[in-house]
């Protein structure tokens, strides 16, 4: 098996970009997917779950120049968890998508 995630969704945040000092660029967004199910009564109800968006390098470039807030995304990356301390020494964790492939759908 192979850790791949898919996702299509909208952009919830504009681009964070970062560039390390080693030149390489860094980006973070936030990407929503809605689902839908029926309920017990048999209405339609719709879920909305919100994934953060890790990418690297060239994808980071593309992520800079070309996403927005609101624009439609493909992403293909692996589900990674990871934690740090935070400023008051609490640990914190966090699970994220590392993309290595991003397209734009949406005009």
């Amino acid at each position: 098996m192979k850790n791949r995630v898919q996702l299509i969704g909208n952009v919830g945040n504009d681009p964070e970009v970062k560039t390390l000092e080693n030149g390489r660029k860094l980006a973070h967004i936030t990407i929503a997917t809605k689902d839908y199910y029926k309920n017990e009564k048999g209405e339609k109800v719709e879920q909305t779950e919100w994934h953060r968006i890790t990418a690297w390098g060239k994808t980071a470039e593309i992520i800079e120049k070309f996403v927005v807030k609101g624009k439609e995304v493909a992403v293909e990356g692996k589900l990674t968890h990871r934690s740090y301390d935070d400023k008051n020494g609490e640990k914190r964790y966090i699970t994220e998508v590392v993309v290595n492939e991003i397209l734009l759908l949406s005009k």
